[in-house]
């Protein structure tokens, strides 16, 4: 995977790490440390600079971004609460009241985390979706994901730059915090599914009480 990125970036140079970008964004297993961190170091190497491989990643981010908020707002809370009426809401023991309850948090709380996501692997591309999922407004959802890319693509791509010949341990240091973020993501979920049926346990039987 590492050298098909590199060899597509060495071949189109600003458009391939944009394109590598967006698609980085849709498919979370490429790993955007490879595409920023070798763009920075090619910019000692090549006619490409610093500035323009950030813009064209941050391009990049912005549009991966975009096509996962409407596949988000495809799949809206009404559509949800449908599903979640049906056979698949018994087996998992959840109403169309919890859906209600998950949007009402991501309008109150939720928006905030596209920008705070954004510097987190994994996560910062899949926060698109409940995005659109709860119909957050597109301008509001551009601004956060615009700025937050922008930090993220520059960090990296400076540090790729910075390091040079030795970019890859730019690479090694942030698949090693992908791996514990990956772990620490499984627990909470774990975690928050617990909390949730206890929550729901406690209510049934303060209900048949």
């Amino acid at each position: 995977m590492q050298e098909f990125v590199i060899q597509i970036m060495e071949q189109w140079g600003y458009l391939g790490v944009a394109l590598l970008i967006a698609i980085e964004n849709i498919f979370p297993p490429i790993p955007s440390e490879v595409i920023l961190a070798f763009g920075g170091f090619m910019t000692t190497k090549t006619t490409l600079n610093a500035i323009g491989v950030i813009i064209a990643a941050t391009i990049g981010s912005t549009v991966g971004a975009i096509a996962l908020y409407y596949i988000g707002k495809i799949f809206n809370k009404e559509r949800l609460e449908r599903i979640i009426s049906g056979k698949i809401g018994k087996v998992l023991r959840l109403k169309a009241s919890d859906i209600e309850k998950a949007d009402k948090w991501f309008d109150t709380k939720g928006q905030k985390t596209v920008f705070i996501c954004r510097f987190i692997p994994i996560v910062r591309s899949l926060i698109s979706i409940p995005a659109g999922m709860s119909e957050m407004k597109f301008l509001k959802f551009l601004l956060y994901t615009v700025l937050g890319s922008t930090i993220w693509n520059t960090v990296l791509v400076l540090l790729g730059k910075q390091l040079g010949d030795s970019w890859e341990r730019v690479v090694e240091v942030f698949s090693n915090f992908s791996h514990i973020i990956l772990v620490v993501l499984i627990v909470l979920f774990i975690l928050g599914v617990y909390w949730f049926y206890r929550n729901k346990i406690k209510k049934k039987k303060k209900e048949s009480n």
